[in-house]
Formats: structure tokens, sequence, C-alpha cells
């Protein structure tokens, strides 16, 4: 393994599950957004393999998937000399699943739920990712499982599609920007109704310091915090 050189990364993930996705079939769907800094380099949006009868197997699936895809992601990276800060963040938008994974006592009856509940885990314990809620709202692997209308969409990719400033570890998850161009969308809609219709949402991606930078408790659950 060759020694990490220049500047530290991180990596971090999106993922989420649509139930029931396909009406003929029945399967739901899983959606995986993979950025290193702020800069999004992988996704992945794929039919999964079996029917399940609740999102908590549904969710539990794209969170393995994804975990799988993470620890892929992170071998690649150090095996070409990239330095990580640490462990991947992930983020999901059901609390459930995200519990179940950071309590070690957690059991589950069928076996595939259960076989994706130890990998997770396993990852967590060996802190490997940091599993973190956030808003079904504001997680941009809605992208790749729903079909949103444009109040939802354009929130979700402009921060992907225009970014500005450089893309280095972020001061702020990409959820707080997201909900920063919704709240201005609004904002611009209240002064001028035909603004919004433009795609105006105003300078959110602003470095922290300005005018436009809100704070926002963003933070889920941790294994340290449950541990």
């Amino acid at each position: 393994m060759p020694v990490p050189k220049g500047k530290v990364v991180r990596t971090t993930t999106y993922q989420d599950a649509n139930l029931f996705h396909d009406l003929v079939t029945g399967r739901s769907m899983t959606g995986i957004l993979h950025m290193l800094n702020q800069t999004p380099i992988h996704w992945f949006s794929k039919r999964q393999g079996r029917v399940q009868s609740a999102t908590y197997g549904s969710e539990f699936m794209a969170a393995r998937t994804a975990t799988e895809q993470i620890m892929d992601l992170r071998y690649t990276l150090r095996m070409m000399g990239v330095p990580l800060d640490g462990p991947s963040w992930m983020f999901g938008d059901n609390q459930s699943v995200i519990t179940s994974s950071t309590i070690p006592e957690s059991s589950l009856n069928k076996r595939h739920n259960a076989l994706s509940y130890h990998l997770v885990r396993e990852c967590i314990a060996a802190e490997i990712i940091y599993f973190i809620h956030v808003e079904g709202k504001f997680n941009p692997s809605d992208l790749f499982t729903k079909i949103l209308g444009w109040a939802e969409f354009w929130p979700l990719i402009q921060p992907l599609l225009f970014w500005k400033g450089e893309t280095i570890i972020p001061d702020k998850p990409l959820p707080v920007i997201i909900k920063e161009i919704k709240d201005q969308i609004i904002k611009d809609k209240e002064k001028d109704p035909t603004s919004a219709l433009r795609g105006v949402s105003g300078g959110v991606n602003t470095p922290v310091g300005s005018s436009t930078h809100v704070e926002t408790d963003w933070a889920g659950t941790t294994d340290s915090e449950t541990t």
C-alpha cells in the first residue's frame, strides 16, 4: 500500500430506497450518491433483487449496498495513495434503520435483513463509516429513487451542478445547503412570484461567515453517541 500524500479528502455517501417502485414486480428502488469532499464522483440507481414488504427492509438493503460500495471506494483511494480524513459519512432518511444499525442488541428475524444489519453494524463498530440521519426532503439520493416535481428536484440538483467555491472538505454538509436553497427559493417567490420559476435561488453556496450562512442542527445518530 503506498504512503498517502497530498491533501486529505472525505468520502460522503447518501442512500435512499423507494418501496414498491416497480408496480409490476413490486420491487423497491435503491439510490446512492458518493462524493469526495463536495464533488459527486459516482451515483447508483437500481431495482432491488427481491420484493420487500416494508420500507424498513428496502432501506436496510440500500444501506448494505451503500456500505459495500463505500468499502470498495475507500480501498481504491488508499491504493492510489489518497489520504482520508477518517471514517466515511453515510446519510440516510430512515431513522429506524440508523437506530438498529447503531445498537448492538438489535435482532432481526428475516435472514437477508439480518445479514444487511450485521454488515452495516460491523462497519460502524470498526469506525469505517458514520451513519447519520437526514430528513428525506434534504436527501440528494432521492433524485435516484423517485420522480420529483420541480420544487423538490431543483434544490437537490442545484448544489451538485453549480457548486460555488472550493470543493474542499465541507464546513457544512450537503443537506444543510439544500435546506438553504429551499428557504431562499421561498423568499424569492414571496418577493417576486416569477423569480422562483426561473430557478433564481440567490447565493446560498457561500463561505462560512457570509450573510447567507445559516447554522442548522443537521447531525444525527452516530456510533460514538450510542455506545
